[in-house]
């Protein structure tokens, strides 16, 4: 096996101290350009590949990015959560396609308690952090006096607010999908949600459907709520609730495009013709929702752009080398596929 090159081989052969060398890998301006020159020369020529440990050691920097995945039913593990839902794929593309233009790595994980999300930070020495989903307050606390950039996603509490936030108008989008329903004659409209206890995401979205129903002086059922996980399974076994129910709603919007596709798949098993039988509008807009048929009708969020924004906000903290706090919102549009249509009489 060939002997690695090391700093010291590089410094050899171009004539100069390891000192030297180490400045211009850390692009530290402290040599004249000719002997930069031909250090970069060297180790070209050599095929010299400094170790990041020893860069960071360096540096203080890790080069790596956390993403963190919640962590709120048993089971739950980044590769499930990556699996069920392909939210998390869409937004983790848009993260790393940011920075790694920036010779940033990213960490993805899933952590359920205080003092492991701590020790997850200090152990890896994460440059910064963006968080998705619901966690404790006590995270929050734990985490706030590290002096690293920190961005959530979708956080209404109070205490989010002194951390970077990319949010998107929940309400208005759950208000949006449950009028286009109504525009196209629906009454009898189901929700399908996760829990408006623990999530606020879930709670604006069931905000926008109440807020649409009672503007059109439609009573809001009971029967009609349905809850379940936000996950494909979660839906289907919605879907098949309503079924078993003999659900009179002629259409339902779903806070999750998983959860829509879910419920899709068990009308369909049962010989169901949507939108004919069923009109279902979804929230999210991930690529599975263009390959479903009937092509699922959704409120899109650009989840890419979300992940693209979180991860500048980071970097922007990082080259600037202080720790800010910024707000995003994003606004949803209806995006009208096949899975909607006129209700019949």
């Amino acid at each position: 096996m060939d002997r690695k090159i090391t700093i010291r081989d590089v410094a050899k052969h171009a004539g100069v101290s390891a000192a030297s060398v180490s400045y211009v890998l850390n692009g530290i301006d402290k040599i004249t350009p000719e002997t930069k020159q031909r250090i970069l020369a060297s180790i070209d020529e050599l095929g010299y590949q400094p170790s990041l440990t020893a860069r960071c050691l360096s540096s203080g920097n890790s080069k790596l990015i956390g993403i963190s995945l919640p962590i709120t039913e048993k089971g739950d593990i980044p590769g499930v959560l990556l699996e069920n839902n392909p939210f998390f794929g869409e937004f983790i593309s848009g993260i790393e396609n940011v920075t790694r233009e920036k010779g940033y790595d990213i960490l993805i994980s899933g952590v359920s308690t205080n003092e492991q999300y701590k020790d997850w930070i200090q152990r890896r020495k994460l440059d910064g952090i963006i968080m998705l989903g619901v966690y404790p307050k006590s995270i929050f606390e734990e985490i706030q006096n590290m002096n690293i950039p920190i961005v959530l996603t979708d956080a209404y509490e109070e205490y989010a607010k002194q951390f970077h936030r990319v949010m998107v108008e929940d309400e208005l989008g759950g208000y949006l999908a449950t009028k286009h329903l109504i525009d196209l004659g629906h009454r009898k409209i189901a929700l399908a949600v996760g829990s408006v206890i623990k999530s606020h995401v879930n709670y604006k979205r069931y905000q926008g459907y109440k807020r649409a129903l009672e503007e059109a002086n439609i009573e809001i059922e009971p029967s009609l709520l349905f809850e379940d996980h936000v996950t494909f399974h979660g839906g289907y076994r919605i879907g098949q609730k309503m079924l078993e129910d003999s659900c009179k709603a002629t259409a339902v919007f779903a806070i999750a495009d998983i959860m829509a596709i879910g419920i899709m798949k068990a009308f369909t098993e049962h010989g169901k013709k949507l939108p004919h039988d069923l009109s279902i509008v979804g929230f999210d807009n991930i690529k599975f929702g263009n390959y479903t048929m009937p092509g699922l009708t959704t409120m899109s969020q650009d989840i890419i752009l979300k992940g693209k924004v979180s991860a500048k906000m980071i970097l922007d903290d990082l080259e600037g080398g202080k720790r800010t706090n910024t707000s995003i919102t994003l606004k949803p549009v209806l995006l009208e596929r096949d899975s909607t249509m006129n209700r019949l009489d």
